[in-house]
């Protein structure tokens, strides 16, 4: 019996409507863990293999395995540059002790070196001989979405070598340095406890089996800039932290030289530290490039360029340049500079000191490609264009004479000029005129060619022929840098007088520069005294053209608008386009692109007159007064040639250019060649740049250059 207290507490039994509420809200407990249950079985038991491969592919990184750029090859397929494998020493960032602490992407200063890590560098750098100085280094980080963002920290050489190469590519190994010894390898591998995470493998670096010669014709690698990832034309398929060509015909086809990178899978986790390796894919390797030069003309241009330069060094000769080409087509068999540089020096980039001593001007600027890159009166090899003026304007007519009597000296508006050295050559034609270079003859034709400044162009067929030639334009070889130079006419002087005002007064294009007082003419239209030098006066007289045409007063060619001169005057009036490339192939050697690009026009010369010109280039190089028969008379080949001695500054006051340029017909048993040479300061032509012309001529025609003749 239960006592009252136990009878208190008696549950009291559940309602129907309790009943039902609880029976609904098991049931949809019951409902929703099934809904969870029924999801984690889908997630793992159906999607399981799915989200784990997801999960696993998002763990590898593909690192780049950078291809080995294609070759460059001469006409005869020679080897000219070359990717070469070389025993290296690495570092792997990802295997220094440090834990990789050095793979932060942004690189954001200070760079703290970990302590491990710095004591690896320092035993590294006492093994290669390299410095553990800190110094200034430079490198660029490249940001998805952000674009590129450049750092200066003071680091060591190793460790900044391992900073740029992680801003490049975050687990991609550091090349410390390149064409190591055995011994230092081995040293390494003995001790790999002392090293940890460097590494002895084969890289590839570029050799050149030219050595200096050509050297600005190839050009030079460094790494991708910001505004050359945008050079969709040069650069086509780079990336940023690529090495890409960042001149010459490395650039110019770097696109067809790059090759197509491999890559290498780097497993990391969650936190981004390395866990092992993936899948590697080959790298592809670059086409080749194969060229029109002749390897061996190119190093007798070279050579014989440099000789000349010293022989002609009390005349103040300090550079100059060459250019061998087929004036039928375009092709070019040789093109050099002088001075030039060691590529093998800038192999793996130009560093800050190599690029100050390459662009000092006490080194005269080796970099520079004087062939295409450096504009200058050309001389009295530019009397081929103003006779080609003169009788096709029918300004002067075929059979006509000049009488340049003994004392004669031309004058015109208060300007007299004579022939070099005061010389007088009687009666003489045009032929004659160009065998002897008879400037007053082409002073009278300069005068003669003359119009009127206030309807410019109308009535100045001297600027329309040079025109027609391609002068003042590119000619559109396939190296990068070409300027267009200018010729001297009514508008360009309006040009260089508002140019020389604001030089004059600090204003305009030289606005933030130290004016240069000039004292005007009452006028106001001249300058009397002071001033910048780009120009004298604000018109044009008929003095200018006078000079105009024997290639002085503004004119400014390039050695290579000179070559495509005188193939036309070879050739029957073709304007051709000049280039270096030939064939692009693919590594197995099959051809995957001819190159030959189109002639520019083709000019309405006369023949008769034409064959005048042609004539009057042969006496000047074999007749009994030629200006460079002292040089060419005893070459067995008829050589067609015209001497050039341009002054520099007010009458030579800055020295004098010497220039000569040539061809030679086709023949049964050789094909044609035109021949440009120019020695900066060099002075006469005929002894500077003729006998350079001359050892390229022999070398062409019969495989050895021969002695210099007429040299200085």
């Amino acid at each position: 019996m239960l006592g009252p207290s136990q009878a208190g507490s008696r549950t009291p039994p559940m309602t129907p409507q309790l009943a039902l509420r609880v029976a609904l809200a098991g049931g949809f407990a019951l409902l929703m863990f099934a809904v969870i249950f029924f999801r984690l079985w889908f997630l793992q038991v159906l999607s399981g293999s799915q989200y784990a491969a997801q999960a696993q592919s998002n763990t590898v990184l593909q690192i780049p395995v950078g291809a080995p750029r294609g070759e460059i090859v001469d006409s005869s397929g020679q080897p000219l540059v070359q990717s070469v494998a070389v025993p290296s020493i690495q570092i792997a960032p990802r295997s220094l002790p440090g834990g990789g602490a050095l793979l932060d992407l942004a690189l954001k200063p200070p760079v703290v070196i970990p302590a491990a890590d710095g004591a690896v560098f320092a035993r590294l750098a006492k093994l290669l001989g390299v410095s553990t100085t800190a110094k200034p280094c430079t490198y660029t980080v490249y940001v998805a979405n952000k674009g590129a963002e450049s750092f200066h920290v003071p680091l060591a050489p190793i460790a900044c070598q391992v900073a740029q190469s992680v801003a490049q590519s975050q687990y991609g190994n550091a090349t410390i340095k390149t064409d190591v010894p055995t011994y230092i390898q081995d040293y390494i591998a003995e001790r790999q406890a002392e090293f940890p995470g460097v590494l002895s493998q084969d890289t590839y670096v570029r050799k050149y089996a030219l050595g200096n010669a050509g050297a600005q014709v190839f050009g030079y690698l460094g790494q991708i800039t910001p505004a050359e990832l945008k050079d969709k034309a040069l650069y086509k398929g780079a990336v940023a932290g690529d090495v890409v060509g960042q001149s010459g015909l490395e650039a110019q086809y770097n696109q067809y030289l790059q090759g197509v990178d491999g890559a290498e899978g780097v497993k990391v986790n969650s936190q981004g530290q390395f866990e092992g390796y993936g899948k590697t894919a080959a790298p592809t390797p670059g086409d080749t490039l194969k060229l029109s030069l002749n390897a061996k003309l190119e190093q007798v241009g070279q050579q014989s360029l440099i000789r000349s330069i010293a022989a002609n060094h009390a005349s103040g000769a300090d550079a100059g340049s060459f250019v061998a080409m087929d004036p039928q087509n375009g092709q070019i068999y040789a093109i050099g500079s002088v001075p030039s540089y060691n590529p093998a020096s800038v192999v793996n980039g130009i560093s800050t000191k190599e690029w100050a001593h390459l662009n000092n001007p006490s080194n005269h600027y080796p970099l520079l490609d004087r062939a295409i890159q450096s504009a200058g009166p050309d001389g009295s090899t530019f009397k081929v264009v103003t006779a080609t003026a003169a009788l096709q304007s029918g300004r002067w007519p075929l059979n006509g004479t000049f009488n340049d009597y003994p004392g004669r000296v031309f004058c015109v508006s208060g300007l007299c000029l004579h022939n070099a050295g005061g010389a007088n050559y009687g009666v003489v034609d045009l032929q004659q005129a160009i065998e002897v270079s008879d400037d007053e003859f082409f002073y009278n034709l300069g005068v003669k060619l003359n119009g009127n400044p206030a309807v410019y162009p109308k009535g100045f067929p001297l600027q329309a022929w040079a025109r027609r030639y391609g002068l003042g334009q590119l000619t559109g070889i396939d190296l990068p840098g070409e300027i267009p130079g200018e010729i001297g006419s009514p508008l360009l002087q309006t040009q260089l007088w508002k140019q020389e005002r604001q030089c004059d007064t600090g204003t305009g294009l030289y606005k933030g520069h130290p004016p240069h007082p000039a004292v005007l003419s009452p006028l106001g239209d001249s300058i009397v005294s002071g001033g910048c030098g780009i120009a004298n006066t604000s018109y044009w007289t008929v003095g200018d053209n006078l000079e105009t045409g024997v290639g002085q007063y503004q004119d400014q060619l390039t050695p290579i608008q000179l070559a495509v001169v005188y193939a036309a005057v070879e050739n029957g009036g073709t304007i051709v386009t000049p280039h270096v490339g030939a064939q692009i192939l693919s590594p197995s050697g099959s051809v995957i692109q001819a190159i030959a690009p189109p002639p520019k026009r083709k000019l309405n010369i006369n023949p008769t007159y034409l064959a005048a010109i042609q004539q009057g280039l042969y006496l000047a190089a074999k007749g009994p007064r030629g200006t460079s028969t002292d040089v060419m008379s005893s070459f067995p080949e008829p050589v067609h040639g015209k001497t050039g001695s341009a002054e520099l500054g007010t009458q030579g006051s800055a020295g004098t250019d010497g220039w000569y340029a040539c061809y030679v017909p086709a023949s049964a048993t050789s094909k044609p060649i035109v021949v440009v040479v120019e020695v900066q300061k060099g002075g006469y032509g005929t002894s500077s740049a003729a006998p350079v012309a001359r050892q390229i001529l022999s070398q062409w025609f019969f495989g050895k250059p021969g002695p210099m003749v007429g040299l200085g």
